[in-house]
């Protein structure tokens, strides 16, 4: 007779309040509690002690306790109808050269603002920090490419919120993170991330707060002005 007694692992899962809270999850609440005091819900005593709780909270289920007493807090929210990625570029599709690069060997290297985007972006950062911001990039092609190779160096992507983000690659006592983006929209840049990083780091995710459509939108402003100031220059100068 075996007299000895197997301990049963104990299942350590947590539970899904026990999960702690991400900034996504604080702006959801707040939201919830914005649209409660616009309804008269909530008083604007009541909206400012909820609101100061909810930006100290840690967990899920803290976060819960601000708005259970609300009808929106059950309301079960619709999956948005994501738009369908292309699928990347073929190999050979795309030429190896690339159409931006940016090297970093003991030094840094960082490309932002107004630039274009093109259809294959090396970013090689060797003992070295590179970024790539394309939150303000143009956009010639859907499908955009990046290698990243880390080595003993640093690799940050950041893209708009409403594109589409891949990634493929792996790192040797390092880190490689791709935060996945699915757009909405179905011709919303598509960026592809691959690489790979040595006793260093690659990460791609987005800039909260940028969007394409808010870019071009600005562009477009920008543009009209210039015209209307223009054409006001040459009414003047014909004495209209």
């Amino acid at each position: 007779m075996d007299l000895q007694k197997h301990a049963q692992p104990a299942d350590t899962a947590p539970r899904p309040a026990d999960l702690r809270a991400s900034d996504a999850d604080r702006d959801r609440v707040a939201d919830i509690l914005r649209d409660a005091l616009a309804e008269g819900r909530l008083t604007a005593e009541e909206h400012a002690e909820r609101v100061e709780g909810v930006l100290h909270t840690k967990t899920v289920g803290e976060l819960d306790v601000f708005i259970r007493d609300l009808p929106a807090a059950h309301e079960r929210p619709a999956a948005p109808a994501y738009a369908s990625v292309p699928h990347r570029p073929l190999p050979g599709s795309l030429l190896a050269d690339a159409d931006t690069s940016v090297v970093a060997v003991f030094s840094s290297a960082v490309r932002r603002g107004r630039w274009r985007a093109g259809r294959r972006v090396h970013a090689f950062a060797v003992f070295g920090s590179v970024e790539i911001d394309l939150s303000e990039a143009v956009f010639e092609y859907q499908q955009v490419v990046i290698k990243a190779v880390s080595v003993f160096g640093d690799v940050q992507i950041r893209v708009p919120e409403n594109v589409s983000l891949r990634g493929t690659g792996g790192s040797v006592l390092g880190s490689f993170e791709v935060s996945t983006l699915d757009s909405v929209e179905p011709d919303a840049p598509v960026i592809y991330v691959d690489g790979w990083s040595v006793l260093g780091n690659v990460e791609a995710r987005p800039r909260r707060g940028r969007f394409v459509a808010d870019i071009l939108d600005r562009v477009q402003g920008t543009v009209e002005r210039a015209h209307g100031k223009a054409d006001r220059k040459l009414r003047k100068y014909l004495g209209d």
